[in-house]
């Protein structure tokens, strides 16, 4: 998918990276997602892979790890990354990170990636960031810096 674009540039042709401009990712979060991103993390904690130390929580089974969900915001700004040409683009981290509410094995999460400021003299980008579940509830928040090097 293409970010939608709200401005246009000087030159009349369509900004990418213009504020407002929105970039989405949907995925189900799958148990394999759980088990290789603890893997490659080496974040084995039983919140993630140990499903009856989890029942008996109020959560009541296992939950993703929130930089997973994170790594489904870093989707987002690659594709915006790439809608604008792809020049050299490096995220600069990711400001305000909520994780608001949990997310479970089977939950479907779509990030929504809006251009909300932008500083050309310093060549960075600011976006806001939510994630949400199937149910439409927030799962995590963030703001997202890039900066073009």
């Amino acid at each position: 998918m293409t970010p939608t674009d709200t401005t246009s540039a000087a030159d009349g042709a369509i900004d990418p990276l213009a504020i407002g401009t929105t970039v989405t990712f949907s995925k189900t979060v799958s148990e394999s997602d759980v088990y290789l991103f603890a893997g490659i993390s080496g974040d084995l904690g039983p919140n993630h892979v140990n499903e009856e130390y989890m029942r008996k929580t109020r959560y009541g089974g296992r939950i993703a790890h929130g930089v997973l969900i994170v790594s489904y915001m870093s989707t987002c700004s690659t594709k915006l990354i790439e809608a604008a040409g792809n020049s050299p683009t490096v995220s600069y981290g990711y400001d305000r990170i909520r994780f608001v509410k949990p997310v479970f094995i089977g939950d479907t999460i779509t990030v929504y990636y809006v251009v909300a400021a932008r500083d050309d003299s310093r060549s960075e980008i600011r976006s806001d960031v939510t994630a949400r579940n199937q149910h439409d509830e927030v799962v995590a928040v963030a703001t997202h810096i890039l900066r073009r090097v």
